[in-house]
């Protein structure tokens, strides 16, 4: 019997919505994302775009539809809620560090405490990441005594000290000065040529050209259009899509 080459799916939106009061944030969603796909969400402010990721990991509760993650359906169920937090990885815009915590410890907390690791293990994977991130020398720093950008990848080691099997990055540079942003993306680049399954909400439409397996552009709440990168930038088949782009790049 020939073994099916269909990829495996490790997040599943199906008849997706939301609402806040009367304002239908999320319309109708329906998304399948691969095992190790990157996937770039753009679109204007408000379009859904944040609040889609943040429903993955129940951050934001939908009130219609079904997600799944890695086979664990998203519901009211708090073991699940939890076996999936533990499975993803979010990098907010603001970081989020615990500020009276060093790097370090920053990085080991969520290791130690959910999974169960002991001090010097956690120690030992914190430093690997933060070496992998290129800040091995701020470990014993608080956040507050590091720039944006360093803040920024210490989110992101921390994120990835969890070993999770998705990492969500909700607009990661929209809070960094310009200079700032370059050492961010450079982190990203290199994690997505790694396999990771990626999704990430942004403007930095180079970086979306340079490792998307696929674009999501979303506007009041739907999927508008999904391509591959270059059939997005180059030949957008939407009239909305266009526009954005058109603002976008010039």
């Amino acid at each position: 019997m020939l073994q099916s080459s269909k990829p495996e799916i490790e997040i599943a939106l199906s008849g997706v919505n939301k609402w806040y009061g009367s304002y239908h944030a999320l319309a109708d969603i329906n998304l399948e994302i691969a095992k190790k796909e990157r996937i770039v969400i753009c679109g204007p402010s408000g379009s859904g775009k944040s609040t889609l990721i943040r429903c993955i990991n129940r951050l934001e509760v939908h009130q219609q539809g079904i997600i799944t993650v890695g086979g664990i359906v998203l519901n009211e169920d708090e073991e699940n809620i939890k076996d999936v937090r533990r499975e993803v990885g979010m990098v907010f815009q603001h970081f989020n560090l615990f500020p009276h915590l060093t790097v370090l410890q920053n990085c080991i907390l969520a290791p130690v405490w959910v999974r169960k690791l002991s001090k010097p293990k956690a120690t030992e994977i914190a430093m690997h990441f933060l070496e992998r991130v290129r800040i091995p020398e701020q470990a014993d720093k608080f956040p507050g005594q590091l720039s944006g950008g360093q803040q920024q990848r210490v989110a992101i080691a921390r994120a990835l000290c969890m070993s999770p099997r998705v990492m969500l990055f909700d607009e990661p540079t929209s809070a960094l000065d310009p200079e700032m942003v370059k050492e961010v993306l450079d982190t990203m680049v290199s994690l997505a040529q790694e396999g990771m399954t990626m999704i990430c909400v942004t403007h930095e439409m180079g970086f979306a050209r340079q490792v998307a397996d696929r674009v999501i552009f979303m506007d009041q709440g739907r999927v508008v259009e999904e391509a591959p990168p270059t059939e997005f930038f180059d030949n957008p088949q939407n009239e909305r899509s266009r526009l954005f782009l058109s603002q976008i790049l010039h």
